[in-house]
C-alpha cells in the first residue's frame, strides 16, 4: 500500500543528448511554430545549424541579464522560464516542453536574456548561435513574422502571470498557478487533471513567491476541500471549477 502510494503517476520520458540525432531534430523542428510552414529542404538546410546540449534537472541553463547567446528548442524535457520579482522571489513565467523555444529573443545585437532558464527535468536541447539564427531569420521572411508574433505572445503571457502573482493571496496565486499548469500540461487521469511535470510544494512556492510553509498550507488546505490530489512530486486538479471561483471571488 505504502509503495502504491509512493509511485508517481507521472509519466517524463527524457531522451540522452547523444541520442537527438539529426533525424529526432527534424522532428522537433517541424513542431517550431515558426517553422512549421517551410518545405523539407529548408528544414534539412536549417537543421543542420543546430547542435544538441544535455542539461540535468535543476540546473540553471542560464541566468537573466547575460549575454543572449543561444536560441534553445526543446527536444525531450521541460524547461523553467523564472523571473526575479519583489522580494527577492523568482517567480515561474513558463514551463516549456518539446517543441517550444526559449534564449534569444531579440535580433539586436548585445542582447541580453530577458529571464532565467532552469531545467525542470533532465533536458536535451536543439541551440543555435544568435549569428545563424539572424542568418535563418534574413533568408526567410514568413519565420521571422512568426517568430515576432510568438516572441509577442510570451511577453503577454509573461506580463499576465506577472500581473496575476502581484499583490495578491497565496491562495489565489497558487490557483492561478495549478490551472495555468494544467491548462497546458493536464492529462485526464483517474486520480484527476494530472500536471504531467515532477511538481513538489516547495516548486509550488518558487513559482508563485509564496514560501514553502504557505504553499503547503494552502496545498492541504485545497486537498481537503477535495480540489486537488496530490503525491510525491506531483499534483492533479479534482474541481477546476472550485478553483476558478476562487480566482473570481478574490478578484472582486
Amino acid at each position: 500500500m505504502t509503495n502504491r502510494r509512493r509511485k508517481s503517476p507521472i509519466q517524463i520520458d527524457i531522451i540522452e543528448p547523444h541520442l537527438c540525432d539529426p533525424a529526432l531534430r527534424f522532428k522537433i523542428l517541424q513542431m517550431v511554430p515558426f517553422f512549421s510552414k517551410l518545405s523539407e529542404q529548408d528544414l534539412i538546410a536549417i537543421n543542420q545549424l543546430f547542435y544538441e546540449k544535455g542539461f540535468e534537472g535543476g540546473e540553471y541553463i542560464y541566468f537573466s541579464e547575460e549575454p543572449a547567446q543561444h536560441l534553445f528548442i526543446i527536444a525531450e524535457g521541460q524547461v523553467k522560464l523564472l523571473r526575479h520579482a519583489m522580494g527577492s522571489k523568482d517567480v515561474l513565467l513558463e514551463l516549456l516542453v518539446p517543441g517550444e523555444f526559449f534564449g534569444a529573443l531579440s535580433n539586436q545585437d548585445n542582447s541580453i536574456y530577458p529571464d532565467t532558464a532552469q531545467a525542470q527535468t533532465a533536458v536535451c536541447a536543439l541551440a543555435i548561435n544568435v549569428q545563424d539564427f539572424r542568418k535563418i531569420l534574413k533568408t526567410y521572411s514568413s519565420v521571422t513574422i512568426k517568430f515576432l508574433d510568438a516572441v509577442s505572445d510570451r511577453l503577454q503571457s509573461a506580463h499576465e502571470t506577472i500581473r496575476q502573482l502581484s499583490g495578491q493571496s497565496a491562495e489565489k496565486k497558487i490557483s492561478y498557478m495549478l490551472l495555468k499548469l494544467a491548462k497546458k500540461l493536464g492529462q485526464p487521469q483517474p486520480v484527476g487533471l494530472l500536471i504531467q511535470a515532477p511538481l513538489t510544494r516547495d516548486d509550488l512556492a518558487e513559482m508563485t513567491a509564496t514560501t514553502p510553509e504557505t504553499a503547503s498550507r494552502v496545498v492541504s488546505q485545497f486537498q481537503k476541500e477535495g480540489w486537488i490530489s496530490t503525491g510525491r512530486q506531483w499534483i492533479a486538479i479534482r474541481d477546476e471549477t472550485a478553483l476558478r471561483s476562487l480566482l473570481e471571488q478574490n478578484s472582486l
